[in-house]
């Protein structure tokens, strides 16, 4: 069935108490959020899931129509956590599909965003493709938002026989516009560029900080992507010549990635572009595939990080701030790769100055082990922590710290020299 956004009318293809699982980040179907959020109320006792949203449809007031949970306060979704209005399940992301095939995060519903479909009937997924297989492998109904204006990218297809109810529109997919890259920034991707050579694969998220250490690699050689999300960083590596992936032991010549988070620059480099393939969170962040790759160099991020390296990602005290992600995949991964290194970068203090993000104890959960965490980036240089003692992990990272903050980090160093633990 082929219809307008007009002609949606979601009574008759949901039930009530159904479960729906969404499209995220910038491959988020808004025409059918919208739908929902206008008529779920009539249905009743609807919930929805979705990993990330930057679109900033879901509010407390918008939601009040469905339950909305998500694996973190990201994007736009920080402010529903605010106000006690989303459910945080504690997943790293490529888990989110094996937990919707075991049902434990509930399917009934999948509602994706899709690209035109080719000649043979396949619709690429277009800006998303990590979780969409396995939703819509479960849903009882799959209802698929077909947008004009999104790019058909090389890699996960969903043929039209699989769609239950397309929706034909023509709108500006979700953008998420390039940081702001401040002075501190720049001193923390000059530290970081230095672990990243000819050769290297990288793996980053986006935001001000990994556009930064991207704009510092133009005069590398044969650079390679692998990583769970992109952004229009990418574009300029592309077309400068650094990116060209001739050096990787596995998808040589590809750009592997499961999510396009940028403008439309970057998506239309992404459009019919066979040096990308989109793939699903089972290839992108699997052990093994990541475990055949050297010189992976992973950047990933941390709101707090204490003296003997455990990294929190998550939540500062009674605010809940990020989320798990894809972290703990690629923190291992890099830190495990021949001649690779895994990176974790923050700034050394928040709220301007007056907060220390180098601490004796985390104010919330540990999201990566210290025993997995290699190298911690401030703009006061590079700890190193591979292989370290918890004595000169301590040592090392009180050198990161902001100075204002050394000497009572210091005393605490001091008296986990005196134990050896």
């Amino acid at each position: 069935m082929t219809i307008t956004p007009e002609n949606l009318d979601l009574s008759h293809h949901l039930r009530r108490g159904d479960r729906i699982v969404f499209g995220q980040a910038c491959g988020e179907p808004t025409v059918l959020v919208e739908a929902l959020i206008a008529q779920g109320a009539a249905i009743g006792d609807l919930g929805a899931f979705i990993a990330t949203s930057f679109s900033g449809l879901f509010t407390p007031e918008t939601a009040s129509a469905f339950r909305l949970s998500s694996m973190g306060a990201i994007g736009a979704l920080r402010a529903m956590t605010k106000a006690n209005a989303l459910d945080v399940i504690p997943v790293h992301v490529g888990q989110v599909a094996p937990l919707i095939a075991a049902g434990l995060i509930p399917c009934d519903v999948a509602m994706i965003q899709l690209s035109p479909a080719d000649a043979s009937g396949n619709h690429s997924c277009g800006l998303i493709s990590d979780y969409v297989r396995a939703a819509v492998e479960k849903a009882r109904i799959v209802i698929a938002e077909v947008n004009e204006q999104v790019p058909f990218t090389p890699g996960e297809m969903i043929h039209a026989s699989e769609i239950d109810v397309a929706v034909r529109v023509s709108r500006p997919p979700v953008e998420v516009a390039p940081a702001k890259i401040g002075e501190t920034d720049q001193t923390i991707a000059r530290h970081c560029a230095e672990y990243i050579g000819d050769g290297s694969v990288i793996q980053t998220g986006v935001g001000a900080v990994p556009d930064a250490i991207l704009r510092l690699l133009l005069d590398r050689k044969d650079l390679g992507v692998h990583s769970g999300m992109l952004g229009d960083g990418l574009v300029e590596l592309a077309e400068a010549g650094v990116l060209t992936n001739a050096r990787k032991e596995i998808d040589a010549g590809v750009s592997i990635n499961g999510a396009l988070i940028g403008t439309r620059r970057l998506y239309d480099w992404a459009h019919d572009n066979p040096t990308l393939r989109m793939t699903p969170t089972s290839y992108t962040h699997d052990a093994g595939v990541l475990g055949r790759l050297s010189r992976l160099v992973t950047i990933n991020s941390a709101l707090e990080i204490d003296l003997t390296g455990q990294a929190n990602a998550e939540q500062s005290g009674p605010a809940y701030l990020g989320g798990t992600g894809g972290q703990v995949d690629f923190v291992r991964a890099g830190a495990r790769s021949p001649g690779g290194a895994s990176l974790m970068v923050l700034s050394a203090t928040a709220k301007k100055g007056t907060l220390s993000k180098i601490v004796t104890r985390l104010n919330g959960p540990v999201t990566s082990a210290r025993s997995e965490v290699d190298v911690v980036v401030t703009e006061y240089g590079a700890a190193e922590l591979k292989g370290r003692t918890l004595a000169e992990r301590a040592r090392r990272m009180v050198m990161v710290a902001h100075p204002d903050f050394r000497e009572d980090l210091d005393r605490e160093a001091h008296a986990i020299a005196k134990r050896g633990f």
